[in-house]
């Protein structure tokens, strides 16, 4: 397919992938089959597109660029690609059905918010395989007491079951980014063990643990937990953020939102 060249726009955070190997390894860990409902999320010079659209009936991609959106619509017919131009923080993926699988080479520059959109939808999906910094990746699968755990990891675990399956190098971009990437493959949990009662009483006990990290609990949590409250649920105060499990977190959050008078 013929292109004019498309200059990557720094305000998209765009650095299009152009190594073919590394291409195909990515495919490889998607393994789409035909008919499944597959999200392409910031397609860029269609990299992952093309290869997708050799096995998948159907695609339907999000893309924020006009001149990309333009390029698509020349390039690929339109019973095969649906072509969504905006925003993805701003998408409702639950509009496009159930068992979606959600890919992506995501722009850097807001994959951590995306990340957090896309929580709000796992009723919707199947599973999601995403391009990321590698660090971000390291940082959403680290295991508690290690140095990399840390508030995205305890807030994308409790969703979603995350592993790191690809490392991809610099190089293998245009414009090449400063950073390494990784792939990483996300599935939401679909049943817990210990169920969350209160999101937002979650999300708050997450950041005010970790807002300052070389700090214990007693001190982070002094405005949720008092002393007696921490014996209650059998945690060590002179613990700090990362040494909990994302189920200790969850039975924080739920006994503290317990004990909130109602609203």
């Amino acid at each position: 397919m013929a292109h004019t060249a498309h200059k990557a726009r720094k305000r998209f955070g765009q650095n299009f992938l152009v190594d073919p190997q590394v291409i195909a390894e990515i495919i490889a860990c998607i393994y789409p089959q035909p008919d499944d409902r597959m999200v392409e999320i910031g397609p860029g010079l269609g990299a992952l597109t093309t290869p997708l659209l050799q096995t998948l009936k159907h695609l339907t991609v999000i893309e924020l660029d006009r001149d990309i959106v333009e390029r698509l619509s020349r390039d690929y017919p339109q019973n095969k690609l649906t072509i969504h131009s905006v925003d993805a923080l701003k998408f409702d993926f639950s509009s496009l059905g159930n068992d979606l699988r959600v890919v992506g080479n995501l722009p850097y520059n807001i994959s951590t918010p995306l990340l957090f959109h896309l929580s709000r939808f796992t009723e919707s999906i199947l599973d999601m395989h995403f391009m990321l910094q590698k660090e971000v990746v390291e940082r959403m699968v680290a295991r508690s007491s290690t140095a990399d755990y840390g508030r995205l990891s305890v807030m994308l675990q409790y969703r979603f079951e995350m592993e790191q399956i690809l490392t991809v190098s610099a190089a293998s971009f245009r414009p090449a980014p400063k950073v390494e990437s990784a792939i990483v493959c996300m599935r939401p949990i679909r049943h817990r063990a210990l169920a969350l009662s209160d999101e937002t009483a979650f999300s708050r006990i997450v950041a005010a643990a970790f807002s300052q990290r070389r700090k214990t609990l007693r001190n982070t949590l002094s405005s949720h937990l008092a002393a007696e409250d921490f014996t209650h649920l059998a945690i060590d105060p002179s613990l700090r953020a990362e040494n909990l499990t994302v189920e200790e977190y969850i039975k924080i959050a739920n006994y503290y939102a317990a004990k909130q008078p109602d609203q």
